[in-house]
């Protein structure tokens, strides 16, 4: 790497890696280091003279957050996996001989906030009050070329934090260490996610894996991300659902199947949207949606309670519960309630001129599909705070959903809505062939009309259709979103270790 792309203290510390290498001191040892105890262990077991004898010979390893030199000693914090805690270090403790070298060089000249070291002492209590180790060896375990950004931290209370988004989001590895607390976000996330499997398991699913890469992106209305697979020499596309290769293995004869899928939109960004996305779908045979209502308040409620200890959460100001049963209205009720118009006879034309009367964004493209979901969009999503099935949907909005059973037009569909956005889609899932072909040709004609996320054909899926479907309910919950209530989150960037960003503008 040039210097001239480099900051001052970036070279300072090049100098400072060459100096230890020039007294044989490997800055990267590969050697493994024998770390037997963490910083939070210590912390809340540690009791003085009562057990001091148990923490007579520790050792542990981190990242130098800060030093305070005195001399001939020197106080310093570390900061492991699980927290901080306070270094003791005496000049004539790391270095007993006459070669003081290791202390008044190394670690007063060539150590660095930043630095990795590892070190082993004895536990004990400062005057202050404060539990340290009093460190009688040192070792050097990665040598950082790049500074932290300074945070002041006086007494546990934190000045001048860093909260620059565009920091925070493109270098998450720094984020993490100036911000430990930022891990706490990731850790429930993934209790949540296994809370979810355990509770599927349990019931009997079966976890699967799906195509990523597919030759016709199936299952949603989206914008698909286009490849090229060389070898085939034909388009591929990054898959924006799973749905119809996990209803292809209920034809297969699998009665529940699940997934959490990574999936792919090429749409916007904004706070509760990234064109990489996970969720979860699961299909189960014999059932339909008013099972699926149930089971999914089930789910729910189950992984609130394991990442919080209680079917109440904060988002922002707002307390959510998710402690079963759910409110329940059809979209035609929550738009009359809300917007205050009944759309339910409406052709296209007229909900065109009802759209532009309320004044909600749409273009020529819009089917009556679009039209009725722009409306409830506009005027109702943001009314729902609790968890809210909006039910029974139109036929138009609903091109792999089975008929309703007693209400001509609809279909048997829900979606679930917290906190005014969708967090699941479920559907009793259409099993009748021909209806699902005459549904995928109305995308088609839709396609044509200029609408990039209308669904393609899957020819493949209809074969599979025509071995028989058992009747089923599927469902995918948007795991992202739920993870930014259950952690009190305000953007999808919080809740994804590495977001997509804009690419930078970087020399080096």
């Amino acid at each position: 790497m040039a210097t001239q792309h480099l900051s001052e203290q970036e070279i300072i510390r090049r100098e400072k890696l060459k100096e230890l290498q020039n007294l044989g001191i490997d800055p990267y040892p590969a050697a493994l280091y024998p770390v037997n105890i963490t910083a939070s262990y210590i912390k809340e077991n540690y009791k003085g003279e009562e057990n001091k004898a148990d923490f007579a010979n520790v050792c542990l390893a981190g990242r130098i957050m800060s030093i305070r030199d005195m001399g001939k000693a020197s106080f310093a914090v570390l900061q492991d996996s699980s927290g901080k805690i306070q270094l003791y270090i005496k000049r004539d403790e790391i270095c007993p001989g006459e070669d003081k070298t290791l202390y008044d060089k190394v670690w007063k000249h060539l150590t660095d906030i930043g630095d990795i070291i590892g070190v082993k002492g004895y536990v004990f209590t400062t005057k202050t009050g404060e539990i340290s180790i009093h460190v009688h060896e040192l070792n050097f375990l990665a040598k950082a070329l790049r500074p932290l950004p300074i945070v002041k931290e006086k007494e546990g209370e934190v000045f001048d934090a860093v909260t620059d988004p565009e920091f925070r989001y493109r270098q998450r590895y720094a984020d993490m260490i100036v911000n430990p607390q930022v891990k706490e976000t990731f850790v429930k996330r993934a209790k949540m996610i296994n809370a979810m499997r355990d509770f599927l398991n349990e019931k009997g699913g079966l976890e699967v894996d799906t195509p990523v890469l597919q030759s016709i992106p199936g299952g949603a209305a989206a914008r698909p991300f286009i490849t090229h697979h060389n070898a085939l020499d034909v388009p591929f596309y990054l898959r924006i659902a799973n749905e119809l290769y996990l209803k292809r293995l209920i034809v297969g004869g699998f009665d529940w199947v699940y997934e959490f899928s990574r999936n792919f939109r090429n749409e916007g960004m904004d706070r509760t949207h990234n064109p990489e996305f996970t969720i979860l779908e699961f299909y189960v045979a014999y059932k339909d949606y008013f099972w699926m209502m149930e089971t999914t308040e089930q789910l729910l409620e189950n992984a609130a309670m394991v990442v919080n200890g209680s079917t109440n959460t904060m988002v922002g100001e707002t307390e959510i519960d998710f402690k079963a049963p759910y409110q329940r209205m059809s979209i035609y009720e929550a738009i009359r309630q809300f917007a205050g118009v009944d759309v339910k006879d409406m052709d296209e034309s007229q909900l065109i001129n009802t759209c532009r009367q309320l004044n909600v964004h749409i273009d020529q493209t819009m089917g009556k599909a679009k039209l009725i979901d722009a409306l409830f969009s506009d005027k109702c999503e943001s009314h729902f705070i609790q968890p809210t099935f909006i039910t029974d949907y139109p036929i138009e909005m609903s091109p792999l959903t089975k008929k309703h059973r007693s209400q001509a037009g609809l279909v048997e569909r829900f979606e679930l809505m917290i906190n005014g956005k969708e967090i699941a889609n479920a559907y009793s899932e259409l099993n009748d062939p021909i209806d699902q072909r005459e549904r995928f040709e109305e995308q088609a004609r839709l396609m044509e009309r200029g609408d990039d996320e209308a669904m393609f054909v899957d020819k493949d899926f209809l074969r599979a259709l025509e071995y028989g479907m058992p009747p089923t309910s599927g469902i995918g919950i948007g795991i992202d979103r739920l993870c930014m209530l259950l952690t009190n989150q305000p953007s999808i960037q919080d809740v994804l270790l590495f977001p997509q960003m804009r690419p930078e503008n970087r020399d080096e």
